[in-house]
């Protein structure tokens, strides 16, 4: 499968000056109506035949964990083939809680307590070249302005999926910054967040650390060694701070109180439509979904693919083996 690339040539415009100056301050920025209601809805009628057509029968029930779990420090993190293959393909990951502690008495396999589709967790990691509706709204000419007013001389996409939130099940995200999963050296992950319903206060939408993005990364997400298998976290001995911004590093102890201040975490109230960028190095997270409506989300990551920039060949996720690598957000570099 050979990544696409996208024709920057017509005249979409990316960043406002105000907004780059958001973003560069907070480590993030909301971006209301980026998609119009048609474009939302399209992405929501494939959302619901994807959930509806997948076949549960030959599926290996693989069940989505963060694996970062304060009260369960011996909780794992999804690692099984299943999801580490996924990068190139259409997968689906179901909520933990979706499942009975009993398996079925006559088969002796899991059994959900809720239909397929309402106990999915997400679909991933490779919808914007699987599936024409994400692919059309993704690899766009709009997010390639983006990008380039972000300062990315040849961004590649990777980890597309729609994040269901799924109505009292939808599990808790705990606080995490997106380069630990998709490490460059140095750092150069930004993530695309486009809410697909209304996501506020109370309907588990995001939460983010204002400023936090000026911290290191020190930890990072792997493969685990073929003897051991599935995934780990382990100490980031590489560099922890995009370029440019070693010296906006704030001092970790400073940083740490500044982030038990209420003013420094702020819950974002976003309408449908809605694009929020995350800076990989800022912190946030999301609550658990304890309400009675959904809340569907679509998001993938942007990464430097220029040179001076590498990919860490240890990442969860690695580049599919045919073609030359994740996908081209610009026709050439600049």
């Amino acid at each position: 499968m050979a990544p696409s690339a996208v024709d920057t040539s017509t005249t979409a415009t990316g960043l406002t000056p105000d907004q780059l100056s958001f973003f560069h301050q907070n480590g993030y920025l909301a971006i209301p109506d980026y998609l119009c209601p048609s474009e939302v809805e399209s992405l929501l009628s494939e959302t619901h035949s994807l959930l509806d057509c997948f076949p549960l029968d030959s599926h290996p029930l693989t069940r989505f964990t963060t694996g970062d779990d304060v009260a369960d420090r011996n909780a794992k993190h999804v690692g099984d083939e299943y999801f580490l293959t996924s990068g190139d393909k259409v997968r689906f990951f179901f909520e933990p809680d979706a499942f009975s502690p009993h398996p079925d008495p006559v088969t002796g396999k899991a059994q959900l307590l809720k239909p397929k589709h309402l106990a999915v967790n997400k679909i991933g990691h490779s919808l914007h070249t699987e599936s024409k509706p994400f692919k059309d709204v993704t690899l766009s000419a709009r997010n390639a302005a983006i990008a380039r007013s972000l300062g990315f001389r040849d961004p590649r996409c990777l980890q597309s999926m729609v994040i269901c939130k799924q109505p009292g099940i939808g599990g808790a995200v705990p606080p995490h910054r997106d380069s630990e999963f998709l490490y460059t050296s140095p750092p150069s992950a930004i993530g695309w967040w486009i809410a697909l319903q209304d996501a506020g206060p109370g309907n588990a939408t995001l939460g983010m650390w204002k400023g936090s993005h000026r911290e290191r990364i020190k930890r990072r997400f792997v493969r685990a060694a073929p003897e051991v298998g599935g995934t780990e976290f382990i100490q980031n001995d590489g560099p922890g701070l995009p370029k440019g911004m070693e010296d906006q590093e704030q001092d970790e102890k400073e940083d740490q109180m500044q982030r038990k201040e209420d003013e420094s975490f702020e819950i974002l109230d976003v309408k449908a439509g809605t694009l929020v960028l995350i800076h990989g190095n800022v912190l946030h997270k999301s609550e658990k979904n304890t309400g009675e409506k959904s809340r569907f989300a679509y998001t993938f990551h942007v990464i430097e693919g220029a040179e001076g920039w590498e990919y860490d060949g240890r990442n969860w996720l690695q580049p599919p083996e045919n073609g030359d690598g994740f996908s081209r957000l610009f026709q050439s570099t600049i």
